[in-house]
């Protein structure tokens, strides 16, 4: 017999154990504050799950989709069809692609953003005439979503752990140190296809680059053959200051990957940017048909939110927003550095996690935070990760920082 208590939402990334009663409701959302079926108002510390680049009620999106269903409600973009909004974004989002001359691919989602950039990569490949080049190289630790492909790539092996037989041809090396891509044997036997990575890894704990890393991967890559591709999912659209991660860092890809902070989470919507590296071989034989897409891809009200929140992005000037939020956000946290339950502060501009000691498990201390009025997000047991809306206000960014303060000191009374 089932355990009544259990929910019938079966939840992600959660114990399917889980009694009903241990769930948050969530029930509305304004800017960067969240409220429960109590009442009760939260600082959304991680923009939901890395996504909420706009904040929250935003009416202007919310109207967009409404009219947008008023007019086409879905049609799909197989074969020889299209939609007005779908073309109207690729044609925005190419216009801003850290490589010129890009195209754009659309999905719903992180996930499938990764799984047609690898499909990508090796079937351009294979048209220009490298069928050996098969292997995708990522790195450790990174997250690049859940699906076979995208979950093999991911470089968390608590995440792959009891899936059984994973996607071959998949290599991972540190996620720090480009001279461990050169001992790797697909890259001596020339067998490498593409090299995958996050400008900052996000959900794999925060981890910024060394100083020069990118730059030593394009050399890497267009030494091979390999394409590079630039893992936005998280940060692109203003989270590092600028509309995408890789001009951060002065590095241009040849595939990137995007979805979260297309639409701010107003619809399910992502894609790839597709940079002239990989049309061309896709390009050169016109009889040639990419058999790949998703039944939303190019969804006209996904593509409909997504204009609007590119929108209000540049209409309030957003993304020069992440810079003033690292500054106090970042400041902020390092003040709890103390050696002994916080180890370090690691991010930049808009992205951010403390490094916990064991002491402090990072579940315990998102679930005090709760009673401070702050959501963030653990990831595994010694890191707390934050990532607000680039409209977060910086007395919410203070609350942040406080409510963490305090949560660390209820915890440690409560050890005593």
């Amino acid at each position: 017999m089932t355990n009544s208590r259990l929910p019938a939402l079966l939840h992600p990334f959660a114990r399917p154990a889980a009694d009903r009663d241990e769930f948050v409701d969530i029930v509305s959302g304004s800017g960067a504050e969240v409220v429960d079926a109590q009442g009760r108002r939260y600082v959304d510390a991680l923009g939901s799950l890395w996504y909420s680049t706009v904040g929250h009620g935003r009416a202007e999106i919310a109207d967009a989709i409404a009219a947008q269903l008023e007019t086409l409600d879905a049609f799909h973009l197989f074969d020889r069809f299209t939609n007005p909004p779908a073309d109207a974004l690729a044609e925005r989002l190419a216009a801003i692609a850290p490589m010129p001359d890009a195209r754009v691919f659309l999905t719903s989602g992180g996930s499938e953003s990764v799984e047609t950039a690898v499909k990508l990569a090796r079937i351009a490949q294979v048209q220009a005439g490298h069928p050996e080049r098969t292997v995708v190289v990522s790195r450790e630790p990174s997250y690049h979503g859940v699906t076979f492909a995208a979950m093999t790539l991911t470089g968390l092996a608590g995440n792959r752990e009891g899936f059984g037989p994973l996607v071959p041809d998949v290599a991972r090396v540190p996620y720090d140190s480009v001279e461990a891509l050169d001992e790797l044997d697909a890259v001596k036997e020339g067998r490498v296809a593409a090299v995958i990575a996050e400008p900052v890894v996000g959900a794999g704990g925060v981890y910024p680059p060394p100083e020069g890393y990118f730059a030593a991967l394009r050399e890497r890559c267009d030494r091979w053959g390999a394409y590079l591709i630039c893992d936005e999912v998280i940060c692109g659209f203003g989270r590092l200051g600028e509309w995408w991660g890789s001009t951060h860092y002065g590095v241009q890809p040849d595939l990137v990957t995007f979805a979260k902070g297309v639409t701010s989470g107003y619809q399910p919507l992502g894609g790839v940017l597709v940079g002239s590296a990989v049309r061309g071989p896709l390009e050169a034989d016109s009889s040639f048909v990419f058999r790949h897409g998703y039944t939303y891809s190019g969804h006209p009200v996904a593509a409909a939110a997504a204009l609007a929140n590119l929108d209000v992005i540049e209409r309030e000037g957003l993304i020069e927003r992440a810079g003033a939020i690292g500054e106090v956000l970042g400041k902020g946290l390092g003040s709890l550095v103390d050696g002994t339950r916080v180890r370090e502060v690691r991010g930049t501009m808009g992205v951010w996690a403390l490094g916990l000691s064991e002491d402090v498990p990072a579940p315990a201390l998102r679930d005090t935070m709760l009673e401070y009025g702050v959501i963030a997000r653990p990831i595994g047991a010694t890191a707390i990760a934050y990532c607000p809306p680039l409209v977060v206000t910086d007395e919410q960014l203070e609350q942040c920082v406080e409510g963490t303060r305090e949560a660390l000191s209820a915890l440690e009374k409560a050890r005593s």
